[in-house]
């Protein structure tokens, strides 16, 4: 009989083939065998669990340099693995920013033997740094170019068409978009009300993200430049990017997919604030009919913490973001529980979606010769999230007090039991991703 390192045994363990009740073989950090027997060092009994492929999250603020009193690294990973994820890319809006070859160093050093999970740093585009996107974005560990069309926490913007075809014109890997329209929404700031998060959603309105979507899909299409449009909102942006899937993909977000405005503002106040806003209730069921569609690629977080009495503020004066990392997979969870999606778009959309996207090297499937990175759940789990089980330093989740089904049992990285019934392994075990574009053997 083979020896293995470590034997998932009684899972139903999700393939490229679907659900399986069957047994997973690892050695040396890599799947090697399914439906396997045999001894190994380690065996973890999975019976009445489900052993998902790695959830990927490519869009977290853990805001080290510079902010870590809202996160830092280590507690924002330490979360995504109390979570169920298993790797993250990192937004460079940080103090200083992410824009140069010396802060993506500067990260990479940060992040070794600190964070939980594995990772990758996106370089933050500037109205300076054009002539060195190419480079940049080819570093190892990096995840691509992050442009900020609107806009949002920190000092990254760059707005004007002329300004953002030459970043898109530096460089060849796929660009990463928050898209709002700055000048729309300069022009709408005086509808915020004082004191009254509801009117988020109508400054920052629906056309300003319509508008921003058209334009940098127009300028993507003349740079023949591949972009990935992050948290999309309105359910008329998926329509338009689903007839231009050839050169755009899209993120969703769970909040998006799980609150509304109408209840979430008088309920949570500030705490419901974050750019692109949370919308109607009429704006989420679009998000899931488009979803429905299959036309969003990946999921996101959009974890972006704030401290409680930063969020105390009034609003306008209140910052926008909320922590969402460690509820990720617990959210969609409940939705596969309640019918909206299945568990084989849910996989698609945190695991195999973020390997098709971003050209990860080994990851997003149970498969032989791919990384042993699996997120084990349990389905039939009813549970209430409660702020003890939060890991981010802000220490609040506009879900707190909700009853999910579908919880996070454990994290394996590489064949190593990170997070099991909450606990976690002794050390920090994340290393940078790898993409087949800055591969280098």
């Amino acid at each position: 009989m083979a020896s293995y390192d470590l034997i998932l045994k009684n899972g139903t363990v999700w393939t490229p083939s679907g659900p399986a009740e069957t047994s997973v073989g690892v050695t040396d950090g890599r799947i090697v065998a399914i439906g396997v027997t045999g001894d190994a060092g380690e065996t973890i009994d999975c019976t009445g669990l489900t052993v998902l492929p790695g959830v990927i999250d490519s869009q977290v603020h853990f805001r080290e340099p510079g902010l870590e009193a809202k996160e830092d690294l280590e507690s924002g990973s330490r979360a995504a693995v109390l979570g169920g994820v298993t790797a993250v890319f990192e937004m460079p809006n940080t103090k200083p920013n992410t824009d140069s070859a010396e802060a993506v160093a500067d990260k990479l050093a940060r992040a070794k033997d600190r964070m939980w999970c594995d990772h990758a740093f996106y370089v933050g585009a500037t109205n300076a740094n054009a002539a060195d996107l190419a480079e940049l974005e080819r570093m190892p560990g990096t995840a691509g170019v992050k442009i900020f069309m609107g806009a949002s926490t920190g000092d990254l913007l760059v707005s004007e068409d002329s300004a953002l075809a030459e970043v898109l014109a530096a460089g060849t890997r796929r660009v990463a978009i928050h898209a709002e329209d700055e000048a729309r929404m300069n022009e709408r700031a005086g509808l915020r009300v004082a004191g009254d998060p509801s009117s988020h959603p109508v400054w920052r309105d629906d056309e300003s993200a319509m508008l921003a979507t058209r334009r940098i899909i127009a300028l993507a299409r003349a740079a023949g430049r591949r972009i990935h449009i992050l948290h999309i909102t309105t359910p008329a942006e998926l329509e338009y990017i689903a007839g231009h899937k050839d050169i755009a993909t899209c993120e969703v977000t769970p909040q998006h997919l799980t609150l509304a405005g109408e209840d979430a503002y008088p309920q949570l106040g500030t705490h419901a604030q974050m750019n692109p806003p949370i919308r109607s209730a009429a704006h989420r069921d679009g998000l899931w009919h488009w979803l429905r569609q299959s036309v969003p690629d990946v999921l996101g977080s959009d974890h972006a913490p704030h401290r409680l009495e930063e969020k105390a503020q009034e609003y306008p004066a209140s910052p926008s973001g909320m922590p969402g990392v460690q509820t990720l997979l617990p959210l969609m969870l409940d939705h596969v529980a309640n019918g909206r999606l299945t568990m084989q778009r849910l996989v698609d959309l945190t695991s195999a979606g973020p390997q098709r996207v971003f050209g990860l090297v080994t990851k997003g499937r149970i498969a032989a010769g791919y990384d042993a990175d699996f997120s084990i759940v349990d389905t039939a789990a009813r549970w209430t999230v409660e702020e003890s089980w939060l890991a981010s330093k802000c220490g609040w989740s506009p879900f707190t007090g909700m009853t999910l089904t579908g919880r996070p049992v454990g994290t394996i990285i590489r064949g190593q039991r990170v997070m099991w019934e909450g606990q976690l392994a002794n050390h920090a075990i994340g290393r940078p991703v790898r993409f087949e574009s800055t591969y280098r053997p």
